[in-house]
């Protein structure tokens, strides 16, 4: 889920960028030190938007920049247990597939990718479907739910987020579509 948050710092403006606009300095300077950042019970900072610099600021004995409290909008990325994505798939493993979903992969496990006996095709980096002959392959377009979210770290490359296709209307969007065809629409009596 996408969401903007208010947050409140400081940032330190350099002695060698004093020439140039405040708001354009803070917004570099946070900018470098938040976006990708993941904070626990908040989620991993995207993108920061409308940064509001005081324009008195302090200094530090010894450190000739100035220190100003700032107050800036970032958009934030957190997987919610049992929300509905659409990602691509970006990796085939023998074990499952990763799908993007928003800044982060999520994985899908082979048991969680469809009702079906699935093999995984080295050779092609495909996995395949017994039954029902389906495949899913790097470049997928899927639907998938969060089952798990983990954010133990601070970087991107700590947050797991584990998904399942094994549900109605989830899945490739192609076998989605095949799926909807298939239904037969219910049939009205009149009185």
């Amino acid at each position: 889920m996408y969401y903007l948050a208010t947050i409140s710092d400081e940032v330190r403006i350099p002695p060698s960028r004093f020439n140039e606009k405040l708001e354009d300095v803070a917004f570099d300077s946070l900018k470098s030190t938040y976006e990708g950042l993941v904070i626990k019970g908040l989620g991993i900072i995207v993108a920061i938007l409308q940064v509001k610099v005081s324009p008195e600021g302090k200094i530090i004995p010894g450190d000739g920049a100035t220190y100003h409290k700032v107050r800036f909008d970032a958009l934030i990325y957190s997987p919610v247990e049992g929300e509905v994505i659409e990602g691509e798939v970006t990796e085939i493993l023998d074990f499952g597939a990763f799908i993007r979903i928003g800044p982060v992969e999520g994985l899908v496990h082979i048991s969680q990718i469809a009702d079906d006996y699935i093999s995984y095709d080295k050779k092609k980096s495909e996995l395949l479907c017994k039954q029902s002959r389906r495949k899913l392959s790097k470049g997928d377009a899927v639907r998938a739910r969060v089952v798990t979210v983990s954010m133990s770290g601070m970087r991107l490359n700590e947050v797991k987020v584990g998904l399942t296709m094994r549900q109605p209307f989830l899945g490739k969007i192609e076998w989605i579509n095949e799926d909807l065809k298939k239904e037969k629409p219910a049939k009205v009596k009149k009185k």
